[in-house]
């Protein structure tokens, strides 16, 4: 059977299919706006394609956790999607749970962005305004130099990310803010700040 091109709607049914938990379902619409922020920043012409990329990018993770990414690509290789959507879903993992290294772009981003969007929804929900709207790099750098906090965040990961897309961290910080942003109503971080 032919690979087909999945749409939106088709990857976020899937994404519902193996994913009930809502926090899980949150994360993985902060990290398909991020993706389409950074598609966006970088003139990428299939902006889709990096948003339905990151939208999945956990498809196996609640039902799956001990085999995280690779459960994905049986997944996907039924629902007969592209290679380069599947690779791109494992690069995510790279030195965690994978072995598949990040070498486009879309793959360098999702994987510099993935812990970040935990980082930074962790670092709001500190806040007293419970909001992303009012949220500045500074803030968020306070957080990451305290190891104690969002501890199972990997820093490592998200440094190395930055570095690999030649983009300094606080820039990689301040971008991926700009994308929780746009949908800080559908992943639960508008608190109480009036825009």
């Amino acid at each position: 059977m032919a690979e087909k091109i999945p749409t939106r709607e088709e990857a976020y049914d899937l994404l519902k299919k193996y994913n009930k938990n809502e926090s899980l379902i949150r994360h993985a619409l902060a990290v398909e706006a991020v993706m389409l922020h950074f598609a966006e920043l970088f003139n990428e012409e299939d902006k889709e394609k990096w948003g339905i990329i990151g939208l999945v990018h956990d498809l196996d993770y609640e039902m799956y956790p001990e085999e995280h990414c690779k459960k994905t690509r049986e997944i996907l290789i039924k629902e007969n999607w592209p290679e380069d959507y599947i690779r791109a879903i494992e690069s995510h993992g790279w030195k965690i749970c994978s072995n598949v290294e990040p070498l486009e772009t879309m793959e360098k981003v999702l994987y510099a962005i993935d812990e970040l969007t935990g980082l930074i929804t962790a670092t709001v929900l500190m806040r007293p305004s419970k909001s992303i709207l009012d949220l500045k790099v500074k803030s968020l750098k306070k957080k990451w130099k305290s190891k104690g906090f969002a501890a199972g965040v990997n820093r490592e990961v998200i440094a190395e990310g930055a570095e690999m897309l030649g983009m300094d961290l606080n820039k990689v910080m301040e971008e991926t803010i700009k994308g929780m942003q746009k949908v800080a109503d559908e992943i639960g971080l508008k608190g109480n700040v009036e825009v």
